[in-house]
């Protein structure tokens, strides 16, 4: 009996451990983090509410649902601003010219047909 449940419990952590690696979007993040929050708390409230086992795992499974709901619904709507490492390059000029003023100014971007910006 303690081989089987031994065996039971590593596959059981090493499911978990490849489900945390599953989140693609910030709100799977923010579900999973919140499911994990929830169900430690949980297990810790029901385990000294109760002073049984049971009691401790069924906080766990609440708390794990109720973080997991929560932290999703927690997720911005426009998600999260991207890093600044990933900044696009900036653009190049082709062709360079003065305005009335004598500034220089870019007159055509390489590799662009889109209109051009207010400075042209």
């Amino acid at each position: 009996m303690n081989k089987r449940s031994a065996a039971v419990g590593a596959a059981m952590l090493s499911a978990l451990a490849l489900a945390g690696c599953a989140a693609q979007t910030p709100q799977d993040y923010n579900a999973g983090r919140g499911a994990v929050l929830g169900g430690a708390t949980g297990a810790l409230i029901g385990g000294l509410a109760t002073g049984r086992p049971m009691g401790a795992l069924a906080g766990a499974a609440v708390g794990a649902g109720t973080g997991a709901v929560l932290g999703a619904a927690s997720t911005p709507r426009y998600g999260y601003a991207p890093p600044v490492e990933y900044a696009p390059p900036p653009r190049a000029c082709a062709r360079m010219g003065y305005d009335e003023y004598g500034n220089p100014v870019c007159l055509k971007l390489a590799g662009y047909r889109a209109v051009p910006p207010s400075n042209y």
